[in-house]
């Protein structure tokens, strides 16, 4: 496996298990294959989703098998272990359509902009300048999340709220280069 995937590829997958699965379900996507389909052109390696990594269901079970047909990498994210969700999160799912009985959304995207804030590798302030571009995200109303992270809940997820804080300018001058 860990071939890169385009929206092809994702769009593909989604097509098979939404053609399969039994009951009209909702799955959210977050991480890089989630942008690609926001329409970010950079490939990314695997496809995440909401989800804890040792829950099983039927839905967990059959993208995993049209995962393997396809050779692609599936991982449940359980996001909320990672960071504080911002509240209203929920809300702010981006709806991107329904492939068979299979709706399709986007995690909120101030919550997947504070994670990459977090793990900060370059493609993660890449992902943020996108989200910034696209108007997913507002510079301000990011920085308002960020900063609306008390020091005790920082603590409780490792995080390092200066390093978000100086990542996020990064972000910010990358844009304004443009």
């Amino acid at each position: 496996m860990g071939k890169e995937l385009r929206t092809e590829q994702i769009t593909e997958f989604l097509n098979v298990v939404g053609s399969r699965v039994a009951t009209p379900t909702a799955l959210v996507l977050l991480g890089g294959s989630a942008l690609s389909l926001l329409g970010n052109s950079r490939p990314t390696l695997d496809l995440d989703y909401e989800g804890e990594e040792r829950a099983t269901d039927d839905l967990r079970t059959l993208m995993e098998e049209v995962a393997l047909e396809l050779h692609i990498d599936l991982e449940a994210v359980p996001l909320h272990r990672f960071i504080p969700i911002p509240s209203g999160a929920d809300e702010r799912h981006v709806p991107i359509g329904r492939f068979g009985d299979l709706q399709v959304l986007v995690f909120d995207p101030y919550s997947i902009a504070l994670s990459k804030l977090d793990r900060g590798f370059d493609t993660d302030i890449e992902d943020i300048v996108f989200l910034l571009r696209r108007e997913l995200i507002d510079f301000a109303q990011l920085g308002t999340f960020l900063d609306g992270v008390p020091r005790e809940l920082a603590s409780q997820y490792d995080l390092d709220l200066a390093l978000m804080r100086v990542r996020l300018d990064v972000a910010r001058s990358a844009l304004d280069m443009d």
